[in-house]
């Protein structure tokens, strides 16, 4: 059996190294927004090249609060994609913004900024692409649109930690950069935790007082914030991590390579030669996906679907406006689309166990 994807491998090889950060944290005394936090932070900020870190409690709470430190809320509109996890819409609307969902580059799966360019209105504040399954949106596209109609850039980097685009890394281009670490992302906790990053110093402050209930000083609220802290201990084991993330994406690309190599009769993920893909998920495409799973499964092999559902078709936002075959190309690829495992551990055979598997189950369910 070839599980998905599994944690333990990664953990092993630093164990040494997280079991002494957590020891650090515990007999410290210290647990909410301490030294560690901020060592986390800087660290974070300098592997980016940026000024400003910010720890905060997940990566959905990271979007939203990057939203409102820039002053997005009700009546405005923030163009997205409906090819994402569910809680890059909720980031939106917790701001009391309006999501307008637009449609994705069918080789990319990321946003496409000519879909984006025919979705502005007069409300329209803000673009949010999403770096999907590791691979970057084209931000300098995105960029050059979100300039010339003067709109707030915000990436959605939760998938990809370390990914570059055009040599800078993702994060970094737009005005703020959002993160996820839950425990399944190249660069994951041990629990929920997430970061946005910035070079501006009236955001950075603004979304400190934000993570910390609107407070500015002690007991002293400026405005209606949130609890979303990222915790020492979690700062302490993403420190660890942080050091080695570089490494670990380099192992990632070479499993995605040897897949490569040895798969057939599926579509394979594709990466700009402008682009640096880090492989959070490898998700190749077949239109048998459903019944090449399932032969999959038989043969001991784990997949996903990320993501099974497009959001604009999820009963939850259903009033969002976008009605089934409205955007095509999302709704295509979400039928279509099948992740197969790809983690620090998995072993080059493993990839040729996984390649061979889908080959036989590609060709006994085209045979039928």
């Amino acid at each position: 059996m070839i599980d998905f994807n599994n944690l333990k491998p990664l953990h092993s090889l630093l164990a040494a190294e997280l079991e002494a950060a957590a020891q650090r944290v515990l007999k410290s005394g210290w647990y909410i927004l301490g030294p560690e936090v901020e060592a986390f932070e800087t660290a974070f900020a300098a592997y980016h090249g940026v000024k400003y870190a910010v720890g905060v409690a997940s990566g959905t709470d990271a979007i939203e609060l990057a939203l409102r430190a820039a002053g997005i809320g009700p009546g405005d509109e923030v163009i997205t994609v409906a090819h994402t996890a569910v809680a890059t819409v909720c980031a939106v609307e917790r701001t009391g913004a309006r999501p307008v969902l637009v449609d994705i580059d069918p080789d990319t799966y990321t946003m496409s900024p000519a879909a984006a360019e025919a979705a502005i209105t007069p409300r329209t504040k803000a673009l949010l692409p999403v770096h999907l399954y590791g691979h970057p949106a084209d931000t300098r596209a995105l960029s050059a649109l979100a300039e010339r109609h003067h709109l707030l850039l915000v990436e959605d980097c939760a998938q990809a930690h370390g990914a570059l685009d055009h040599g800078r890394r993702v994060g970094t281009i737009g005005h703020l950069g959002a993160f996820s670490f839950y425990p399944t992302k190249n660069l994951g906790a041990y629990g929920d935790g997430g970061a946005v990053i910035t070079n501006d110093s009236q955001l950075a402050a603004r979304l400190r007082s934000l993570r910390n209930y609107g407070q500015v000083t002690r007991y002293e609220h400026a405005e209606r914030g949130i609890n979303s802290r990222l915790d020492e201990m979690q700062a302490a084991i993403l420190a660890v991590k942080l050091a080695h993330l570089d490494e670990h994406n380099a192992a990632r690309r070479e499993l995605a390579a040897l897949y490569g190599q040895h798969l057939a009769r599926v579509t394979l993920p594709v990466e700009r030669a402008d682009a640096y893909h880090v492989y959070h998920l490898y998700v190749v495409r077949h239109t048998l996906r459903d019944e090449i799973r399932e032969a999959l499964k038989a043969r001991g092999v784990g997949t996903l679907i990320h993501y099974p559902i497009p959001v604009h078709l999820q009963a939850a936002y259903l009033d969002l406006g976008c009605a089934p075959g409205s955007l095509p190309v999302t709704e295509r690829v979400a039928r279509e689309v099948l992740s197969l495992p790809l983690y620090v551990g998995l072993t080059a055979q493993d990839i040729l166990t996984v390649a061979q598997a889908l080959l036989q189950s590609a060709v006994a369910v085209e045979q039928r």
